[in-house]
């Protein structure tokens, strides 16, 4: 079984998601259905991972960042949630860029790759997905870019 942990853009709008999704679920079609997927649960690109890896017979495991942390709307991060065969929590009070960047590192300590949903720009913070994939390329893990033609992040 592979694991996979993933990194991606949040705030995606309605038509880049639904790419995004497809992209996500052609790239893991090759490793059906031995498939683990790391997540933080986190909206846009890691609702999206989570969604697919079940949906296509692997199984989820998720990393909380903090005590104070649910993202998204919370029917679906606690039907994902719910559907985790493993959930590590950090000791993170509140969800800081520290924390978000806590909970990439633990998923990678148990990864063998990473799906990045990113457009190649620079984070907008600490913790995001271009220092995820940064610390990802540093271990020498494999990285798989996602970001189809078409797709298109929110401004912020």
């Amino acid at each position: 079984m592979i694991r996979i942990a993933v990194s991606g853009h949040r705030g995606l709008p309605p038509q880049t998601a639904l790419l995004i999704d497809q992209a996500v679920r052609e790239e893991l079609a090759e490793h059906c259905p031995a498939i683990s997927g790391l997540s933080c649960l986190a909206d846009g690109a890691d609702q999206i991972f989570a969604r697919a890896v079940l949906d296509l017979g692997g199984e989820l495991e998720v990393v909380i960042p903090a005590e104070e942390y649910r993202d998204g709307p919370p029917d679906v991060f606690d039907e994902l949630l719910g559907r985790a065969v493993r959930v590590q929590r950090l000791g993170f009070a509140e969800a800081t860029e520290r924390a978000y960047m806590a909970a990439s590192v633990r998923m990678l300590d148990g990864a063998e790759m990473l799906f990045a949903v990113w457009d190649g720009l620079p984070a907008r913070g600490h913790g995001g997905t271009a220092d995820v994939v940064a610390e990802a390329r540093r271990r020498g893990l494999p990285v798989r870019l996602i970001w189809p033609e078409g797709a298109r992040r929110d401004p912020g």
